[in-house]
């Protein structure tokens, strides 16, 4: 019979072991966004008890609790974002039920969607923390200082420039940690913390200047202007177009090394930028509940379009869709109203519906 030293010696080393053994995904972090409001996700206790976390994670969870409400802002952002810019395309960004692997199992592939959700989740928690840095939310920082003096174009550097530097430090720490802890010679590995790296420099390519006037009546003699992120939505768009363009590569050695090179020799290696893919995607046509593909049975699809993502061809798999009408409310016949309101009718329309086959 053990001992409780011993027990107590060795359920550490076992947590480890069961961590090592389980096919724990780089992504599962995202599970975060599945716990209610009340629950809290920092503190010593409440960080040992989030799954989805590696030991790594945890250790940032514990060290640095005051971000970890922004951590679970950005696996929010992720999912809303994920399903709007792959709304109409046959992987629909579609979550499981239940569980900490919230897209399934097509992330434990290296896969272009793979690619996207990794990008996007690291830039996820760039802008949610750089947010709470911006808004005095965070002890350890505020607005980005270092941004003063008179850009080339005459305007003075002042106000509250986001902090993205704090930001993008937060996310190579902790969504990083997964893929540094594996070590940095197999494949998807790198595949991921490339990806990693891509997300966050569509904030860094995307920064935006916005800036007040001074002057009498607002004639602008002077302005003060300082640095802001891009909408989150305009950072999605940025990599759905990078996911698109994805690169597929495989593991070279070079010397001493291993990297990621394209895969046809006719192609150009990825820039930084650049989303890379290891392997090729399913067709996500047929329904796969072990992987978490719904399928695209019932799915709405565009019956006027041929070619585009969302038409039901590609949708649906083949020309398997049918039409419908039904009935549905919009606002029309809207006049504006001294001050300052829009008012609108509610009309009733019928409008034709695709919907790939059953």
């Amino acid at each position: 019979m053990p001992t409780v030293s011993t027990v107590n010696l060795t359920a550490p080393l076992l947590l480890l072991l069961l961590w090592a053994t389980h096919p724990t995904m780089a992504t599962n972090w995202l599970s975060l966004a599945r716990l209610p409001r009340s629950r809290p996700v920092s503190g010593a206790a409440p960080c040992a008890r989030l799954r989805g976390l590696t030991p790594g994670q945890v250790g940032v969870c514990r060290a640095r609790g005051e971000v970890m409400e922004s951590v679970r802002k950005a696996a929010e952002m992720v999912i809303e974002e994920c399903q709007h810019q792959f709304r109409n395309r046959r992987w629909n960004c579609s979550t499981t039920p239940r569980g900490i692997n919230v897209f399934g199992r097509v992330m434990n592939q290296g896969t272009r969607e793979a690619a996207f959700v990794h990008a996007l989740s690291s830039a996820a928690v760039a802008v949610a923390v750089t947010r709470a840095c911006t808004r005095g939310e965070l002890e350890r920082c505020g607005c980005d200082r270092k941004v003063r003096g008179v850009s080339p174009e005459g305007f003075q550097w002042s106000g509250c420039s986001d902090n993205l530097s704090y930001g993008v430090a937060f996310s190579q720490t902790f969504v990083d940690e997964p893929e540094r802890a594996k070590g940095l010679s197999a494949g998807r590995p790198l595949m991921n913390l490339h990806n990693n790296e891509a997300g966050r420099k569509a904030i860094l390519h995307n920064m935006q200047v916005e800036c007040k006037c001074h002057g009498v009546s607002g004639s602008c003699e002077l302005r003060t202007c300082w640095k802001v992120m891009p909408p989150f939505r305009r950072v999605g768009l940025v990599l759905k177009e990078r996911f698109d363009g994805a690169t597929e590569v495989r593991l070279t050695r070079i010397g001493s090394r291993t990297a990621l090179l394209p895969r046809d020799l006719q192609v150009k290696p990825p820039a930084a930028r650049d989303l890379v893919y290891l392997a090729s995607s399913p067709d996500f046509c047929h329904l796969d509940p072990d992987n978490g593909i719904p399928g695209t049975a019932g799915r709405r699809c565009n019956g006027t379009s041929r070619l585009a993502p969302d038409g039901c061809e590609l949708v649906c798999c083949g020309p398997g869709y049918r039409a419908g009408r039904a009935e549905v409310v919009q606002r029309c016949s809207c006049k504006f109203s001294w001050c300052c309101s829009v008012r609108c009718q509610q009309c009733k329309n019928t409008v034709t519906i695709h919907t790939c086959r059953v």
